[in-house]
């Protein structure tokens, strides 16, 4: 049985049909629904409504930042997605990058990875009702007040999504799962191969770590959805190479694609965003993400599961309800 994942893009506009979409999920048996958090609308009260309105899928951020809230301000929403999903909230956390920390939320970007390391630590310290002084290099709390909520699991599982070697080396040290993006799949078996090494260094048992697979395998039958899938992937792409800055720029060049890299980032500089999508090399997308028929996705899904992915991010394009409940049910089989 396959571990499967969807994301839901929230937007209170349209919260019928996502929580619908949830729902079907939910009663296919999907292993988790994730909801992002960027510059638009809030990771939680999406989380709330998804605690609501399923049972049994686990609910996570992938990913909320740890710059914008306190430890403590995320530890008291965690714990109460955790208390109204009964058990099933996942702790979602990443550093994000220098462009969205300091020009939407207005916070210098510094010391993420003590950061990261110092929020992780309080959110279970305050989740264990610990009351014992923290003293780190970003955060010092004195005799701690107890957190007034009291969550269904005992730790909260924590998954973080790290990039730089010392970021994922962190993440075999203290996480219970890693997500990675913007890995190409021929990568992937080196890089679950190292993070478990890491982890083990350390003491713990490296097959306790969950890796969710870094691309997406989005089902979709009809040729011309599947074609603008793949179109709007190769834009993301671009923009990722590109637009966001050295923090991914820098993540393809140890992923030994720095000479692509470097000529989609000159081709958007001389001719702008379609200029660095026509310069993505052939297949050079499809090493990240897959777009096509159900078939070729089980596929997808297997060559992910061997080399080294436990959690597998899916999207199916369908909109009868029953057929996409039979997709997913196909995939979680």
């Amino acid at each position: 049985m396959r571990q499967i994942a969807i994301s839901v893009p929230w937007d209170p506009r349209q919260a019928s049909a996502l929580l619908d979409r949830a729902r079907i999920a939910d009663e296919a048996g999907v292993h988790s629904i994730w909801v992002n958090e960027g510059f638009g609308h809030d990771a939680f009260s999406g989380l709330t409504l998804l605690a609501w309105n399923t049972a049994r899928a686990r609910l996570g951020t992938a990913i909320v930042n740890v710059f914008s809230r306190t430890p403590g301000a995320l530890a008291q929403q965690f714990a109460t997605i955790d208390q109204l999903s009964e058990g099933r909230v996942i702790v979602g956390l990443g550093t994000s990058a220098p462009g969205a920390i300091e020009r939407f939320h207005g916070v210098p970007y510094r010391a993420p990875l003590a950061r990261l390391r110092e929020t992780v630590e309080l959110v279970r310290a305050y989740w264990r009702h610990d009351r014992a002084s923290y003293a780190g290099e970003v955060y010092a709390v004195d005799r701690p007040l107890p957190l007034g909520v009291d969550p269904v699991q005992t730790e909260p599982p924590v998954y973080l999504a790290t990039l730089h070697p010392r970021s994922v080396q962190l993440t075999a040290e203290i996480a219970d799962g890693w997500l990675p993006a913007w890995i190409p799949l021929e990568r992937l078996p080196h890089e679950t191969w190292q993070l478990r090494a890491w982890a083990q260094a350390t003491g713990r048992d490296p097959s306790a770590l969950t890796v969710r697979a870094p691309g997406t395998v989005t089902v979709a039958r009809d040729a011309a959805q599947a074609e603008a899938i793949r179109h709007a992937r190769r834009q993301a792409l671009a923009f990722f190479v590109a637009r966001n800055g050295d923090f991914y720029y820098r993540q393809f060049g140890r992923q030994g694609l720095a000479d692509e890299a470097a000529a989609i980032r000159r081709a958007w500089g001389e001719g702008g965003h379609e200029a660095a999508v026509a310069a993505i090399p052939e297949g050079m997308a499809e090493r990240f993400d897959f777009v096509g028929e159900l078939p070729a996705a089980l596929e997808r899904l297997d060559a992910q599961a061997e080399a080294g992915a436990d959690l597998h991010h899916v999207h199916v394009v369908e909109e009868d309800p029953r057929t996409a409940a039979r997709i997913l049910e196909r995939l979680v089989d």
